[in-house]
């Protein structure tokens, strides 16, 4: 994901239709659902820019269990004729006062980072961890742009890249 500085991750060099027939799924946790509300609508808004009319939303309970859910909608999806090109997970984990926070970060992290690992299509990690809620709300389109939207661009590259390793088959 970008960092304020990072200015070229927010810029998507192809053009709509590019992605025609391509599904994305996200996968949203119920935790902090004003953030996470804000984050689905800012990545659904540049997929549907960009043509991705196929967009499946999962809610699950928590930032943990959003691994399971990624890979578990794979498994049941993937000989399917319309598939996920790619899934996004989003949350928002605030830190409180106890060591919590560093677990459910840690566990999402390496949960997506395995996915990244074992699945043939990306997962985006679209997952808020800030130690507060005004941080989360630079986040939604306050002076750190708006993480949504920059995983749903992250999406599409992916899902470019992957078609063009298809094309030179």
């Amino acid at each position: 994901m970008a960092t304020k500085g990072n200015a070229s991750v927010k810029k998507l060099n192809t053009g709509a239709g590019e992605y025609t027939g391509a599904c994305v799924v996200i996968v949203k946790t119920e935790w902090n659902s004003a953030v996470v509300d804000e984050l689905e609508k800012g990545a659904r808004r540049i997929l549907k820019k960009s043509g991705v009319n196929n967009i499946v939303t999962i809610v699950v309970p928590g930032a943990v269990e959003i691994p399971f859910a990624i890979k578990s909608y794979w498994e049941v999806t993937k000989y399917k004729d319309v598939r996920p090109g790619a899934f996004i997970a989003l949350g928002a984990v605030i830190r409180g006062d106890t060591p919590h926070f560093d677990y459910v970060c840690k566990a999402v992290t390496d949960g997506v980072t395995q996915l990244n690992l074992q699945l043939p299509v990306p997962s985006v990690f679209g997952v808020l961890t800030v130690d507060n809620e005004q941080q989360a709300l630079e986040r939604i389109g306050g002076k750190h742009g708006h993480k949504g939207e920059e995983a749903g661009i992250t999406a599409l590259k992916m899902v470019s890249l992957l078609r063009s390793f298809k094309a030179h088959r």
